[in-house]
C-alpha cells in the first residue's frame, strides 16, 4: 500500500471537529434474536447508528441473561466498533455516555486504539504521540455490570473462511463440543463450515451492519484506513460465548502475527492478532467482565508453515477456502494481492505447483507482474505486505524447498536461514492454552 502524507489533513480535521461521542446503545431480545442499535456522533454534526444482530439458534439463552449484564457486554463491542467512526476526524476527545470508565481502562481503551491503528497513523502519514492521540471521557457515573454467567465445557470457533481457522474447527470439533462463529457470512465461511459437516442453523451467525454516513465521508475527504477488526471479533466472541454459554474461545492467530510489518517499530497490520493484544484482553476482561471465560489462540504455539502443513491434509476444504480480501466479495482469489501469493508460497512444501494452479485459477510463480509483492514477502524491499502474512524467514524457506525456480518470479530470490524442516519443528511457549487443548494440539504434531 503507498504511504501517503495526510499530517495537515489530519491537523485540520482535530481543529474542526473536537469531540467525538459515544451516545447510546439499544440491546433487546425480540423472539430469540438479540439486535444492538450504537448511536455515536461526530462533533454534533454527523450521527452514525450502526448495528449488531444476533439471529435465534437453540444454543442461546439470551432471555436468561440479566439486562445489566447483555449492556455490558454489548457496549464493549460498542467500545471497538466507535473506532471506525472515530477516525473519520480522529477527534482529540471521546466522550462516553453509556457507561463509567475508570481512569485504567480509559488507559487500556486509548492503547488500543493507538496501537490498532498504527497501520492507519503509518499510511496517512500521522505523526502523533500515544498521549496525545485522544482522551476518553466519562459522560456518566452509571457503571456496568460484570457478567456471571454459568459456563459449559464448549468452545466457541470464530470461522473466517481462510486455512487457520479451518485448522481450528478440524482439530476441535472432533475432540470436544464446539460452536463455529461466523461474522457476516460469505461463500467461504459458509462453505468451510458446510465442508466440516455442520449447517448454517447449527452455526453462531452475527450480522454486522456500517453506517452509509460512513461510507459516504469517506469518500469525502475525510480521513480512511486500516481499523483493529480482530480487537472488535474479540469483544463480539465475548458476546456470543455467554450467549451460548461457552467457557473457550479459541481464534486461530499464529506466533507469525507478532512480527512487525515494518522492520524496527511497532506498528504492525496484525497488532490485534498479536500475542500483546491477546495478553491484554485477557487481563481486561478477568479483571472487569469475567475471570472464567478463556480466550485464547488455539494456533499461537505454531507458525504459519506449520499452520499450512495441517491444513494441506485438510482436502475437504481446499476447494472452498479463501483469504484473499480482494475477492472475498465475490468468493474468488485475485491472483495480484500479497495475500494470495504468500498463501500459495507457504503452501507450496506440502501441495504441488499444479495442485495450486488448480486451486488459484493460476500459475502464480510463473507471474512476473508479481515481483514487486513477492519483494515485500520475502524481506528484499523496505516493507512487509500490510496484510495477514507470514515471516519473511518463513517466505524464503519456501523459496529454498522450489526444485523449479527458473523463468519465475522466485528464481533471484536470497537464501533463508532456515529449512523448511527447521521451522516445522518448532513450538513457541509463549500462549495462553489450556493444557487439554495444547496437547490436542501437540499430538497433531507429534511434539
Amino acid at each position: 500500500m503507498k504511504k501517503v502524507d495526510n499530517q495537515q489533513r489530519f491537523d485540520a480535521l482535530r481543529e474542526t471537529y473536537q469531540t467525538f461521542t459515544f451516545v447510546s446503545q439499544q440491546v433487546k431480545v425480540e423472539s430469540g434474536t438479540l439486535s444492538i442499535v450504537y448511536h455515536f456522533n461526530l462533533d454534533g454534526r454527523y450521527d452514525f447508528y450502526p448495528t449488531l444482530q444476533v439471529p435465534p439458534r437453540p444454543f442461546y439463552h439470551w432471555e436468561q441473561v440479566p439486562q445489566p449484564m447483555l449492556e455490558s457486554l454489548a457496549f464493549h463491542v460498542g467500545m471497538v466498533e466507535l473506532v471506525s467512526y472515530w477516525k473519520l476526524a480522529c477527534p482529540k476527545t471521546v466522550v462516553v455516555k453509556p457507561f463509567a470508565l475508570k481512569q485504567c481502562q480509559c488507559k487500556w481503551w486509548r492503547d488500543l486504539y493507538y496501537n490498532g491503528l498504527g497501520e492507519f497513523r503509518y499510511l496517512n502519514g500521522i505523526d502523533s504521540p500515544v498521549h496525545d492521540f485522544l482522551r476518553i471521557e466519562s459522560g456518566t457515573d452509571r457503571t456496568f455490570a460484570p457478567v456471571t454467567l454459568p459456563l459449559e465445557e464448549r468452545t466457541l470457533i470464530p470461522v473466517g473462511g481462510g486455512k487457520d481457522s479451518v485448522v481450528t474447527l478440524e482439530l476441535l470439533r472432533r475432540e470436544l463440543p464446539a460452536i463455529p462463529l461466523i461474522l457476516n457470512p460469505r461463500g467461504a465461511t459458509v462453505g468451510c463450515i458446510e465442508a466440516a459437516g455442520y449447517d448454517l442453523s447449527e452455526v453462531a451467525v452475527v450480522n454486522r451492519t456500517l453506517d452509509p454516513t460512513m461510507l459516504r465521508l469517506n469518500q469525502e475527504g475525510f480521513l480512511n484506513g486500516h481499523t483493529p477488526f480482530s480487537a472488535l471479533l474479540a469483544f463480539v466472541t465475548l458476546l456470543v460465548g455467554f450467549g451460548s454459554g461457552s467457557r473457550y474461545i479459541a481464534l486461530s492467530n499464529e506466533s507469525s502475527a507478532n512480527e512487525s510489518t515494518v522492520p524496527g517499530t511497532d506498528i504492525n497490520h496484525q497488532y490485534s492478532k498479536s500475542i500483546a493484544f491477546e495478553r491484554d484482553f485477557r487481563d481486561y476482561v478477568s479483571e472487569h467482565l469475567n475471570g472464567e471465560i478463556q480466550y485464547f489462540s488455539f494456533l499461537r504455539p505454531l507458525n504459519e508453515m506449520q499452520i499450512a502443513s495441517l491444513f494441506s491434509r485438510c482436502e475437504a476444504y481446499h476447494e472452498v477456502f479463501r483469504s484473499c480480501n480482494a475477492g472475498s466479495k465475490t468468493d474468488s482469489w485475485c491472483g495480484k494481492c500479497p495475500k494470495c501469493l504468500f498463501t500459495w508460497l507457504i503452501l507450496s512444501p506440502f501441495l504441488s505447483r499444479e495442485r495450486l494452479t488448480t486451486l488459484f485459477g493460476k500459475d502464480l510463480m510463473a507471474d512476473l507482474l508479481l515481483r514487486p509483492v513477492f519483494e515485500e514477502l520475502n524481506g528484499t524491499a523496505a516493507v512487509k505486505p500490510f496484510e495477514c502474512v507470514g515471516t519473511v524467514e518463513e517466505v524464503r524457506a519456501c523459496v529454498d524447498a522450489m526444485s523449479d525456480r527458473k523463468g519465475t518470479l522466485v528464481e533471484t530470490s536470497p537464501r533463508g536461514e532456515a529449512t523448511v524442516d527447521e521451522i516445522l519443528r518448532r513450538f513457541n511457549g509463549e500462549h495462553f492454552l489450556p493444557e487439554r487443548f495444547e496437547q490436542i494440539l501437540k499430538s497433531q504434531l507429534h511434539v
